[in-house]
């Protein structure tokens, strides 16, 4: 009994550098294996960067977002750049879905969801309003807002309120789009209408028949008063056509 003692109390220096040793080897072993896997903070920069990279130019102050990953992905660490894409068929919009992947030695692609927000200036209602109502600068409020996908299709001019009518009643608070007015008919088929064009920064004028009626901003025909020819335009103002080529 004696000797077993002692022989445990002689080997047991021995023991301990053994799992010492043991646990030496685990923590480089768990080190060359943490080496060869793909961080996933740079999937999701590389899934963010690409969306900025399609952004539009004019996009100023937008929000990029990419999905949290699912911590226990373990990718073979890439040897070169990550590549980057849309799914197929797949555009640039609120929420969207971007493909990243490895094409070195390592051979992988994973799906990161991104979420596309913008921070813009907009008009929100100070009351509620009927359809129909028309609006003044008095009516709405200017507000900063994070608004879901890209900043197109808000009203940011509040002088077209002065020309436009609401389609649908809307509540407090409610921040105008385009889509909630109705661009009041700013030309009448039969009108005498001037046509208006800009080339090399010289504006030319001359009169014309309205062949369509048409509201703020709509596409219509207009013939020459003096040629006879009939073009297309856009709706200006009251009874102006602008025919710019």
């Amino acid at each position: 009994m004696n000797d077993l003692a002692s022989n445990s109390r002689r080997f047991a220096p021995h023991r301990a550098a053994a799992a010492l040793l043991c646990g030496v080897l685990f923590l480089a072993g768990a080190a060359a294996a943490g080496a060869a896997i793909q961080p996933l903070q740079s999937i999701s920069h590389a899934a963010a960067g690409f969306v900025r990279s399609q952004m539009p130019p004019g996009q100023a102050d937008v929000v990029i977002t990419a999905g949290t990953l699912d911590p226990r992905l373990r990718l073979a660490r890439c040897g070169g750049p990550l590549e980057t894409s849309f799914l197929s068929g797949g555009r640039l919009q609120a929420q969207v879905s971007v493909a990243v992947g490895c094409r070195m030695a390592a051979d992988w692609t994973i799906y990161v969801p991104v979420t596309v927000q913008s921070r813009i200036s907009v008009w929100a209602l100070r009351a509620p309003h009927v359809q129909g109502a028309r609006l003044s600068a008095s009516d709405v409020t200017a507000e900063t807002r994070l608004v879901s996908g890209l900043a197109v299709g808000y009203v940011t001019d509040v002088s077209e309120l002065a020309r436009a009518t609401l389609r649908h009643p809307l509540p407090a608070g409610a921040i105008l789009t385009s889509d909630d007015l109705l661009p009041d008919y700013m030309v009448r088929q039969g009108e005498q209408v001037t046509m208006v064009a800009g080339i090399d920064g010289i504006q030319v004028r001359a009169s014309g028949l309205a062949l369509q009626s048409g509201r703020y901003g709509a596409l219509i025909r207009v013939q020459n008063a003096s040629s006879a020819k009939v073009v297309q335009g856009i709706v200006e103002a009251d009874r102006v056509v602008d025919v710019t080529p």
